[in-house]
């Protein structure tokens, strides 16, 4: 290719916003040489590697704004320390089936079984597949409503928890709620409903949300609309925190 039309061809890929296209044009005429490609397997060779590259500056934007504690995936999940954990139920789960039905998911158990680990893992999963993610406690969630409906500014927060795809709720059951909070959790998920998708952790068993949620027709409203569709995984196993401490413990004795 000559220097004018590959000139050309990044000046052109510049202004149709394929900046990757620019800088890589001669390498891909490259490529087409060495592979001897025709017109057409050229012009696709050319469409998926900008197409890849889009995806992956999407997924990369996408992490960075889900507010995600961590990026940990199923790989990275220990299902051997949770020997009563199904890992084919997780793995269903992590095909999406679930989000691409705007259903929602819920992972129950005792602190440190990995229960939130999970839940970032399917929206890690999620945001690769496209779809947008936003994580949350259910206390900082609550927090940041009742503060702008104080400021009279409710209607525009909730949209940060009604506009993603999958809302990550973690940690439902630490704080006990008050009737008015529990009201603003409800809106949350009544307005989602059959819309988006949610996943949730919590520590208490269904049966316990009335307490937690200070109020027992709400958390049949909620739970109602919650888990229509809902795949449930209880997780009952030991704490992978106090494993680690307990090694950290063996290591400091026999340094002793």
């Amino acid at each position: 290719m000559s220097k004018l039309v590959s000139t050309r061809i990044r000046n052109t890929a510049g202004k149709l916003g394929l900046p990757h296209l620019a800088e890589t044009i001669n390498e891909y005429t490259r490529r087409a040489d060495e592979a001897k490609l025709g017109y057409l397997d050229f012009l696709d060779l050319v469409l998926s590697e900008e197409r890849a590259v889009r995806d992956d500056r999407r997924f990369r934007q996408g992490l960075r704004l889900s507010r995600l504690p961590h990026h940990k995936t199923l790989d990275e999940y220990d299902f051997s320390f949770q020997p009563d954990l199904d890992p084919r139920k997780v793995k269903d789960l992590a095909t999406l089936s679930f989000v691409d039905g705007k259903a929602n998911a819920a992972l129950l158990g005792p602190p440190g079984v990995g229960k939130t680990h999970i839940a970032v893992a399917l929206a890690v999963a999620a945001c690769r597949a496209g779809y947008s993610i936003y994580f949350t406690s259910l206390d900082d969630m609550v927090r940041n409503l009742k503060a702008t409906e104080a400021a009279g500014r409710l209607t525009n927060k909730l949209g940060t928890y009604l506009r993603p795809s999958v809302l990550v709720v973690d940690e439902v059951g630490y704080q006990t709620l008050e009737r008015a909070e529990a009201n603003l959790v409800f809106q949350v998920i009544s307005k989602r409903y059959e819309k988006d998708s949610i996943v949730l952790t919590s520590n208490k068993t269904f049966s316990e949300w009335g307490q937690v949620l200070g109020d027992e027709v709400l958390a049949t409203a909620i739970l109602d609309r919650l888990l229509h569709h809902c795949e449930v995984i209880s997780i009952n196993g030991p704490s992978y925190r106090l494993k680690n401490r307990l090694k950290a413990i063996e290591r400091e004795i026999e340094v002793a």
